[in-house]
């Protein structure tokens, strides 16, 4: 569309879900990937990302971080393939997109890290209770559809690879929606594409 697209990543990082994103797209596009450390760090790649992590992607002259604004940038570039809404009807996808990039990600990576706000202090972390992140995310699922509607979308690759790893890693609570909801998505062509290409880069060691 507007130049050569470049997916910077680790397989050991939420590069993940960018690259589940752009086999969704089926465009085409380049692969580098990063060693942590000095690799990231470098002055080549601070050019493209000055927070030095991944994932990241450049599309021509445009750089993207940040790995849901990547998935709602490359919906919107590819329209064809139809990963979001038409423009009029996107209050569900942006709503569960951002929720998943904001509380729920919050939510769970504090649970991860053993931390718990205490009430007083609930208010100050934006999502409340992790308790209430669930009951709300489990709300938007359960209905045996997408996350935004019965299509699936960008916040469907975003919100489910969030629900898929808090699952393995035991930061979601393993309630039947969530493994239902990951199950559709799970097995999804270009999701096993994705973990295929992922996973035949090893540790991330080489570029």
């Amino acid at each position: 569309m507007i130049g050569d697209l470049v997916l910077y990543t680790n397989p050991m990082s939420r590069g993940r879900i960018a690259r589940w994103m752009l086999e969704e797209t089926g465009a085409v596009y380049r692969t580098e990937v990063l060693e942590y450390g000095p690799m990231m760090k470098s002055e080549a790649f601070l050019a493209v990302n000055p927070m030095g992590k991944v994932p990241t992607i450049r599309h021509g002259g445009t750089v993207v971080t940040e790995a849901a604004a990547i998935c709602a940038y490359l919906a919107d570039a590819f329209p064809e393939v139809g990963l979001a809404p038409p423009a009029g009807d996107r209050g569900a996808y942006y709503r569960w997109l951002f929720f998943a990039a904001g509380p729920l990600e919050a939510a769970t990576t504090n649970r991860f890290l053993g931390f718990e706000p205490p009430a007083e202090q609930q208010s100050m972390v934006g999502y409340g209770t992790f308790q209430a992140v669930m009951d709300t995310l489990e709300r938007a699922v359960v209905h045996g559809g997408y996350i935004a509607g019965e299509r699936f979308s960008a916040a469907d690759v975003y919100a489910g690879s969030h629900i898929g790893w808090g699952l393995q890693m035991g930061t979601i609570e393993p309630r039947p929606a969530f493994a239902d909801y990951w199950s559709r998505l799970n097995d999804r062509d270009a999701r096993r594409r994705a973990d295929e290409l992922d996973d035949a880069t090893g540790n991330g060691t080489s570029a």
